[in-house]
């Protein structure tokens, strides 16, 4: 009589939600930057073990980097719709209203995950240092593009470099950041925002 053979197991199910677990490592990342977020740090907050971790998501690297990706989606969409408004001035606006809605609303940790990750660049952050540019640059290279047209429509005035004036929004972008991980109110959030679009360049 021929045995029957049993089924061919491949390991057990994962018993967790990855989705759930990338945004625990999200929320990681975000509050103490690629360095400082220890593998404990995200096992414990992902409720996974370091086995679960590489088999689900690869390496701290590859974790990161979905991280990046979720931040970009969840966290910063704004950004992508803010380049539609119908002026300069209204993308700086939306995008000022953006970041001081993240930095103020919810218990998402404060500054930009991009920018606390790049601060201390040692030999282990630099594995992540090339992602982190090459986003940052995508996003500054639609915005100069946005300025662009709007110099071209005169919108802005013919002096203003589109690529200078988006580097100072970027600068005040990533500053209400650092100021709001520093303890500053939406009050005071909000007059920095008003004060920036007070001296927004106007045709």
């Amino acid at each position: 009589m021929k045995s029957v053979a049993e089924p061919v197991t491949r390991g057990r199910p994962r018993e967790f939600d990855p989705e759930e677990a990338l945004a625990a490592a999200l929320q990681v990342f975000w509050a103490k930057g690629y360095e400082g977020a220890s593998l404990a740090d995200l096992t414990e907050a992902m409720g996974i073990t370091k086995p679960s971790l590489y088999a689900c998501f690869g390496n701290k690297e590859a974790l990161f980097h979905k991280a990046l990706d979720l931040y970009e989606r969840d966290k910063l969409c704004y950004m992508r719709s803010a380049l539609d408004a119908p002026t300069a001035r209204g993308v700086a606006e939306r995008l000022l209203r953006g970041t001081l809605d993240i930095q103020t609303g919810g218990n998402d940790p404060r500054a930009c995950l991009g920018v606390i990750s790049m601060v201390a660049c040692t030999t282990q952050a630099e594995s992540i240092k090339p992602d982190v540019i090459a986003r940052r640059a995508s996003s500054d290279k639609a915005l100069i593009e946005r300025l662009e047209r709007a110099r071209a429509e005169g919108d802005l005035p013919a002096g203003i470099e589109p690529a200078a004036i988006a580097t100072y929004l970027t600068a005040i972008l990533q500053g209400m950041g650092v100021q709001a991980s520093g303890g500053a109110t939406r009050a005071q959030l909000e007059q920095l925002m008003e004060t920036t679009l007070a001296m927004w360049p106007t045709a």
